[in-house]
């Protein structure tokens, strides 16, 4: 059972790379919102979120790659509308 993702027994759910892209975009929030403190635990702080917002912007790139392939593949997901799912087990 998934909570986030859409599945087809969470057709209401999410694509992997969209709950990446909003998590990406709300750190990047938070962020900005340190920007200016010089203080050590906000520029520590601050050099972990980019490592972050790096490692999030792969995460992104590998899963719209994975829904690319299965697109090709497979045709679009039907997840959403409580299909099977296109690889591996329903």
């Amino acid at each position: 059972m998934t909570r986030f993702l859409v599945s087809e027994t969470n057709p209401g759910g999410r694509k992997l790379e969209d709950i990446l892209i909003q998590l990406r975009a709300e750190v990047l929030a938070r962020s900005t919102k340190i920007s200016e403190d010089t203080r050590p635990e906000a520029l520590h702080v601050m050099g972990n979120n980019m490592k972050i917002l790096e490692h999030l912007s792969a995460a992104i790139e590998l899963a719209q790659d994975s829904t690319h392939l299965l697109d090709r593949a497979f045709g679009p997901s039907e997840s959403a509308h409580g299909g099977p799912p296109r690889i591996g087990v329903a």
